[in-house]
């Protein structure tokens, strides 16, 4: 919003610099953008007298005329406006001028006379569109050679203020003049609406019919007759060029000035062309059209609403008028219209339109239903004083919705705390008393009642009143501080199924793995290639095609679907996850169908990314897709899962079950090669599919565990062991563990080493050596490391090499 410091000082006594004020506003909350000043292109242009006007000896439309602009001597200059004459005082922009059109004013002569300046009209000035019938004659109140924008008395000083959405009591200059009379501490006073009126009473004249008070809660109208239509006075043109509106009419310019001096859109009707004695407030049929006053023809639906008289729509209410309605140089009888309409339905009707305005700007944000009645009658005197004319006694109003005021409780202590800094009770109430806030004595309980200002429709509980005190106070003076959080860990909520399948996510992406996402649907062909029961299907019953006719049973048939598609595409290289439902027939379930979470993982191709120095030309296998199943565990907190043989998958081989104590947690095996081959397989398709339903109640039922970080340096020492096919590394950590070393920390397998011309695996092993009271000797972990050796070499047939 455009702001005029000269328009905010008739409000408020604010003698500071525009600086100063932008920098208290802004933080406040009302950010200033920019000062500028929007006669800038005029403010070299001065007020001059013509000293002589003389017939130019070679054309008989131009004038050679002698002017004063306070130099030391009168300039000569050619003028070819007809109503220039000696005496009069205009504007001139003297040698080295640059007027708004971009046109550059230098010494000339004009057919034979010499002229060094131009005297302008107010076209050329760029206060007045089109093209001005002759040059500008400005008030004998101007002093020769004063700078024109002064002289005038033009606001100089606009500032561009950017009002959040919640603001809307700021889209006006009394909005910012109220924050500002607050800021600094100063009065706030409002202009004089008195004026006389006469005639039969407004409301036996006119009647208002609002169909959904909801849509429209009050409507008012003034009633005016006998008016000229015409120019506004200039202070009310300048001002309007001044914030960037183009003035049109007296007439429509007072409802301009109204809209951006005290935020209440306002639109004049012209009465003469209104059918009847009737307004009525109601929404459009669906097609409904109405030509609105930019000429375009808008067709309507039943949400939008409309104002009508007895026969037809006349304006897109909150939005724009109607051209059949509009005021026009004869116009003599005015209906003002000043209403309030709910703040969605103008949004949408707006949006839907592409139809945005300045008054639909306010009724979207919401307006002073209180305040309107005021912002009425501040329009009906302007308009009395610019164009002449008599006002109807009263209104004719209809207030099916009056507004109700609403006390909201508030309790320093509490913007205390919320702040984080003390808001001493006195400060508060006065800072809300200064936002125009009524409050009462505060209760025993520490509790008082605020009523805040019908203005203020953002206020609407606790913590907006306390983010008005915090904002007063100064949100710059409040240092940052994070707020002490305690919880209770035995008393921790359970964690939701959304916030688990987000973690299993982000172990999947962690671990290189993309995400495949696939239709809850598949196909009878691809199911029975994986040998599926069809007594647990589900079929689909009105399938979108015949290889999307059944719900799936399980993730395998999409994960393979999407290897299948990705090889066809050339890229051969996949590690894909997908976590997702599976449904299985269930007669005894409410929808026949029962529900469960999977965690599919397919592998195939390289085991390493392209570009990987070496080894090179290695496939996934077994112990990849393996080790992503241990990983998932370890990330969980949980303990080591059991591997063993299964059984019931035929196109799995091999088919390696993975439990958890008594937990069944799903199966990891190779697509058998007939199965890989219908999916385009080009090396060994790994697939792993886990129930991480039972996963989760697996990492619900524990309970976390602390223990204090080591004080104490670790000391590591390697072991390799020459082992025989048939002994695992599992059964060599079992055995290292159940050693029970006391000051064994952990065990890792680090190296394997399989010789060229056969025999025994080399296998490396680390041990982890701490103390957990004391720094350990060399002679402490030599000892505990031979005992561990003698260990497993008794319990394995392994050796040392």
């Amino acid at each position: 919003m455009l702001l005029s410091l000269a328009w905010l000082r008739e409000f408020t006594p604010y003698d500071g610099t525009p600086q100063e004020l932008a920098a208290r506003l802004t933080m406040l909350g009302l950010e200033i953008e920019e000062i500028k000043n929007p006669f800038e292109a005029i403010m070299a242009v001065v007020v001059g007298r013509v000293l002589t006007r003389q017939a130019h000896p070679d054309s008989d439309h131009l004038s050679c005329c002698t002017v004063d602009v306070g130099g030391p001597a009168p300039l000569p200059i050619v003028c070819g406006a007809p109503n220039v004459a000696a005496g009069q005082l205009v504007p001139v922009a003297t040698v080295g001028v640059t007027l708004p059109g971009g046109l550059t004013i230098k010494k000339s002569k004009i057919r034979g006379q010499a002229s060094e300046g131009m005297i302008c009209s107010e076209s050329e000035l760029g206060l007045a569109e089109g093209k001005s019938a002759g040059i500008m004659v400005l008030p004998e109140t101007c002093a020769v050679g004063q700078a024109l924008p002064e002289a005038l008395g033009l606001d100089t000083c606009v500032l561009d203020v950017s009002i959040t959405p919640n603001r809307a009591d700021c889209l006006s200059v009394l909005g910012i003049a109220r924050e500002t009379a607050m800021a600094f501490d100063l009065p706030l006073s409002l202009p004089d609406v008195a004026y006389a009126e006469s005639g039969p009473y407004a409301a036996s004249q006119v009647a208002i019919a609002i169909e959904d008070p909801d849509q429209c809660p009050v409507y008012r109208a003034k009633l005016i007759s006998g008016v000229t239509v015409g120019p506004s006075p200039d202070r009310i043109r300048w001002r309007l060029l001044a914030i960037g509106q183009r003035p049109i009419s007296n007439i429509v310019d007072a409802t301009n000035y109204v809209l951006f001096e005290l935020g209440q859109p306002l639109h004049a009707f012209d009465r003469a062309k209104l059918a009847g004695n009737l307004i009525q407030v109601r929404n459009a049929s669906e097609g409904e059209k109405i030509t609105t006053l930019d000429g375009q023809e808008r067709s309507l639906t039943a949400r939008d609403l409309l104002i009508c008289d007895a026969a037809k729509p006349v304006a897109l209410a909150g939005v724009m008028g109607g051209a059949n309605s509009e005021m026009e140089a004869g116009s003599t009888d005015v209906l003002l219209e000043c209403a309030i309409f709910r703040p969605g339905a103008i949004r949408k009707t707006a949006r839907r339109l592409s139809l945005p305005s300045e008054a639909s700007y306010r009724f979207e944000r919401g307006v002073d239903q209180v305040g309107s009645v005021y912002a009425m009658h501040r329009a009906v005197s302007i308009m009395l004083e610019t164009a002449g004319g008599t006002a109807a006694p009263g209104e004719a109003s209809a207030e099916p919705k009056p507004f109700v005021a609403r006390a909201i409780a508030f309790r320093p202590a509490r913007a205390s705390l919320l702040l984080g800094v003390a808001m001493p009770e006195a400060f508060c109430r006065k800072t809300l008393a200064a936002l125009g806030c009524a409050v009462t004595d505060t209760d025993p309980s520490g509790v008082a009642a605020v009523t805040p200002p019908p203005y203020r429709l953002d206020l609407e509980r606790e913590a907006d009143l306390i983010e008005e005190v915090g904002r007063v106070y100064g949100l710059d003076r409040i240092a940052p501080k994070l707020p002490r959080v305690a919880k209770s860990l035995d008393d921790a909520a359970p964690e939701t199924e959304f916030a688990f399948w987000a973690r299993l996510r982000a172990y999947c992406v962690g671990v290189g793995l993309r995400e495949a996402v696939n239709y809850s649907f598949v196909g009878h062909g691809d199911l029975d290639l994986l040998c599926l029961d069809a007594a647990c299907r589900v079929p689909v019953a009105n399938p979108l095609s015949e290889d999307q006719n059944v719900m799936r049973p399980m993730l395998a048939p999409g994960l393979l679907g999407a290897v299948r598609h990705n090889i066809a595409q050339g890229n051969a290289n996949l590690r894909l996850f997908e976590v997702a439902r599976i449904f299985t027939a269930d007669p005894e379930a409410p929808s026949t169908a029962r529900e469960a979470g999977r965690l599919g993982i397919a592998l195939h191709g390289a085991r390493h990314p392209e570009g990987w120095p070496w080894p090179k030309d290695e496939t996934a296998g077994y112990a990849d897709i393996k080790g992503l199943v241990e990983g998932l565990a370890r990330h969980f907190h949980l303990p080591e899962a059991a591997y063993g043989q299964g059984a019931g998958l035929p196109w799995l081989a091999p088919h390696v079950t993975v439990t958890l104590g008594d937990t069944f947690l799903g199966c990891i095996g190779q697509v058998a090669p007939e199965t890989a081959d219908a999916f385009h397989a080009r090396s060994p398709l790994w697939i792993a599919e886990l129930d991480i339903d039972a996963l989760r109640r697996l990492v619900d039922a524990r309970k976390p565990g602390f223990t204090p970080l080591p004080g104490f340096p670790p000391v590591r020492r390697d072991i390799t062991l020459a082992v025989p096919a048939g002994v695992t590394v599992g059964a060599i950590l079992g055995a290292v563990r159940e050693a029970r070393s006391p000051i064994l920390e952990d065990v890792l397998l680090i190296d394997a080493y399989t010789p060229e011309e056969g025999g025994d695996r080399r296998l490396t092993f680390r041990l982890t050596y701490r103390h957990p009271e004391k720094t350990l000797k060399d002679k402490d972990v030599d000892k505990a490391h031979e005992a561990l050796a003698q260990a497993v070499l008794a319990k394995l047939p392994v050796t040392r090499p």
